[in-house]
């Protein structure tokens, strides 16, 4: 067991890591080109896994963003907010001063005024009396604390009723080889010594790193290879790097009085997808999806994080149903008509999840309906349009929810809330 002051000490080492090298290294000119898109905290996911895209885009919505490092998810929503004129700001809340101006810069290079920045601890987050939120940010941040349940349920309490969250925390399989490195590390640059020190003898190491350690062999990210000085600092340095598999991770949330509203992507999580075998299939079928789940991250093994929406309990909003005639679909980011590019002739949509691309299976119609997602119409009136090209309404609607179904499980195809 880790004494009280060795956690002080890791912790302490944990701040100066991130004073000296704020993660992930960011440029604000960079501002200008590109808008980093990711998952928790798209609002578009938002709307739908965390409010079941039942909540009004005219209800003002405050975030908080836990632990902001230098600003990715922070500028995502911000940005999202301002660009569809969503009332309600974001709050971000992080202990390092240098990783704070960094996405203070990159905020002010989109003249986002919808976005405020306080330096402090998440731990400290119920003292600083922010009021609640109806949507709260905690990526990558949880498995660094030590004691990551006290902190979730110090979240939970500044969380407003009806709200969720967005979290990302390590998974084990994914990043095999590199506790690997970090046991060597930890012996060769002690966390005592100063954390230029430590990067300088970590960079030395993967120069001479041998061909048979594990870490060469994983693809499943590249912090150290094209990460920068943050990155690789990150990854093979950091005092304190825990990781969660599924039972662990689900676990975690049942602990704060949390549940999974979804798992990203949701079809990551299904085996059916890369087990075809009839006889595999009808095994995962009669398994909860949390085996199943757990068969999907032992299987592939190349999930390096978990990401999911989160809310309270039983208190999980449906979205309605995808067929529902009122409803309007809406494309998270790759507009229908590029989607629909890119379902070979065979029908299948290859899916890349991480390192592993798996071919999913789609009613060859819908490569004619997806160029009609606006985000505008409604599904009737989709199946209106079908109409007139001879498609009658009783196998439009075949086709649609069988589709819907996949898309949706593939983070795709979501539904609009009201506005």
């Amino acid at each position: 067991m880790t004494s009280l002051s060795g956690i002080d000490a890791r912790d302490k080492e944990l701040a100066a890591q991130y004073e000296a090298y704020p993660y992930p290294e960011r440029n604000p000119n960079d501002e200008a080109k590109r808008l980093l898109i990711g998952s928790p905290s798209h609002l578009r996911e938002i709307d739908y896994w965390v409010f079941g895209a039942r909540r009004s885009t005219s209800t003002p919505l405050r975030a908080l963003v836990a632990g902001c490092g230098t600003g990715d998810g922070a500028i995502m929503l911000a940005t999202h907010m301002a660009r569809a004129e969503r009332p309600g700001e974001v709050v971000c809340v992080d202990r390092s001063e240098h990783a704070l101006n960094i996405a203070k810069a990159r905020a002010q290079a989109r003249e986002l005024t919808n976005i405020r920045f306080i330096q402090a601890s998440l731990t400290d987050i119920e003292s600083l009396e922010l009021g609640l939120f109806d949507y709260i940010d905690c990526c990558g941040v949880l498995h660094h604390l030590p004691d990551p349940r006290a902190a979730l349920s110090g979240l939970v309490r500044v969380l407003a009723p009806g709200g969720g969250m967005g979290l990302m925390v390590y998974a084990p399989y994914g990043r095999t080889g590199v506790y690997m490195v970090q046991e060597a590390l930890e012996i060769l640059t002690p966390f005592s010594e100063a954390p230029a020190t430590r990067l300088d003898v970590a960079k030395r190491v993967m120069q001479n790193l041998p061909a048979t350690a594990w870490l060469r062999q994983n693809g499943n990210f590249g912090d150290h290879l094209n990460g920068g000085d943050a990155g690789l600092y990150d990854l093979l340095l950091n005092p304190r790097d825990r990781a969660y598999d599924i039972p662990a991770f689900l676990q975690l949330l049942d602990d704060a009085g949390l549940e999974a509203s979804c798992l990203m992507e949701p079809a990551r999580y299904n085996p059916a997808l890369f087990l075809p075998n009839p006889k595999l299939r009808a095994r995962i079928e009669e398994l909860p999806w949390q085996e199943q789940a757990r068969v999907a991250e032992a299987l592939t093994g190349n999930m390096a994080t978990h990401v999911a929406y989160v809310v309270r309990k039983d208190k999980r909003v449906a979205p309605p149903a995808g067929d529902d005639t009122s409803a309007v679909p809406i494309m998270r980011e790759i507009p229908g008509i590029e989607l629909a590019k890119h379902i070979r002739i065979d029908g299948t949509l290859p899916f890349a999840f991480g390192t592993l691309t798996v071919p999913v299976a789609l009613p060859p119609q819908i490569r004619s309906i997806l160029p009609l997602i606006d985000g505008e119409r409604t599904v009737g009136e989709l199946a209106g349009i079908m109409a007139e090209t001879g498609m009658s309404k009783g196998k439009f609607f075949r086709i649609w929810r069988e589709a819907f179904a996949i898309l949706e499980s593939l983070n795709r195809v979501l539904l609009k809330p009201p506005a």
